[in-house]
């Protein structure tokens, strides 16, 4: 099995040569953590001024991105839908007084609501977004709204939170910093496109293609809130966070993690939780990202596209990642879809 990769390089930035077939060795390699980007650009300590908002935040990805943010001295706010699983988790960080918990159902919208009203409640500010919580190849369900479990949870969620919460991200904005939102989608999307003829998968039920269907839905929202907001100092960025045994995420894929054990490439290619969070921290606080937005990051790097014979573990996004007609048309359809105007 080929242990480089089948395409040209798709990645750049300061953290790009890291992650080269020829450099990996899987999890704890020398792929870039979260804290060390912090670490990177100065920030420890220094965004006692900033809030940050992340979703999902009780285990995986979501809670190392509350341990590498909170080293910045910034106000972090984390959802969960488990509360005493996440107090568990984050206990000595919610001492501090600067890490707080609340509760969202992002199967159930007015849970959304409630939470969002809850966070204007209790700050004033908030100058990034992380929606990062997410399921993944569940079987066929569906919201209490009465949506595709998977498209529900991982896109309609995040998108009535980020309009309830639109315009104080805009008014947090400054001139040194514009406000960021980062969707953590997936090399996932690759799985497939949005379905936006079927976007509750009615009749036969593909988990992986759903699943890939809502992945493509928080690219393609990440870059519809560029092209609305960016001009107000707002930026979309969408990102894969890599590849990472997640017991949680993964509890409906186990035949799909007992097939990476003795793969080569596969192992090499997967990362810890600290190096899975550092594509979110990266896209939150990084000065290249400054006033730029509609990205694709990865591995804590600007992704290209990743050719058509590339295989789930090369970087880069899929053919239909960007595609504006579909990006408007997912925007107006999920405006009707969690009631907003």
């Amino acid at each position: 099995m080929s242990m480089v990769s089948k395409t040209p390089f798709q990645l750049t930035g300061r953290y790009a040569e890291h992650n080269k077939w020829e450099n990996i060795n899987g999890p704890g390699d020398s792929r870039v953590t979260g804290s060390r980007v912090i670490a990177d650009e100065g920030l420890v300590g220094a965004w006692a001024d900033k809030v940050i908002l992340i979703t999902g935040v009780s285990s995986g990805i979501g809670l190392e991105t509350v341990r590498a943010l909170a080293s910045t001295g910034a106000t972090i706010f984390g959802t969960a839908r488990n509360i005493e699983k996440a107090e568990i988790a984050l206990k000595p960080l919610l001492n501090s007084a600067r890490v707080h918990l609340l509760f969202m159902d992002q199967t159930d919208l007015s849970s959304v609501r409630a939470t969002a009203a809850e966070f204007q409640k209790r700050s004033q500010r908030l100058d990034v977004l992380i929606n990062n919580a997410g399921v993944m190849k569940t079987p066929e369900g569906r919201t209490k709204d009465g949506y595709e479990l998977q498209f529900g949870t991982n896109h309609l969620a995040h998108f009535l939170l980020f309009n309830l919460l639109k315009d104080t991200l805009i008014a947090s904005a400054t001139a040194q910093f514009h406000s960021r939102v980062i969707n953590v989608s997936s090399s996932g999307h690759r799985y497939g496109p949005l379905r936006l003829d079927n976007i509750n998968f009615e009749g036969v039920y593909d988990g992986w293609a759903a699943y890939g269907s809502s992945k493509t839905a928080n690219i393609h929202m990440a870059t519809q809130i560029e092209r609305l907001y960016g001009g107000s100092c707002l930026h979309g960025y969408s990102l894969n966070p890599g590849s990472m045994v997640s017991p949680n995420l993964q509890k409906f894929c186990p035949d799909e993690i007992a097939a990476i054990k003795g793969n080569e490439r596969m192992e090499k290619y997967f990362v810890n939780m600290e190096q899975g969070c550092a594509t979110s921290v990266y896209g939150a606080v990084s000065k290249d990202l400054e006033a730029k937005g509609g990205l694709y990051l990865e591995g804590a790097s600007i992704a290209g596209p990743c050719p058509e014979d590339g295989d789930q573990v090369e970087y880069g996004y899929g053919s239909w990642a960007f595609d504006k007609e579909k990006e408007e048309q997912l925007w107006e359809l999920s405006k009707k879809m969690v009631g907003i105007a």
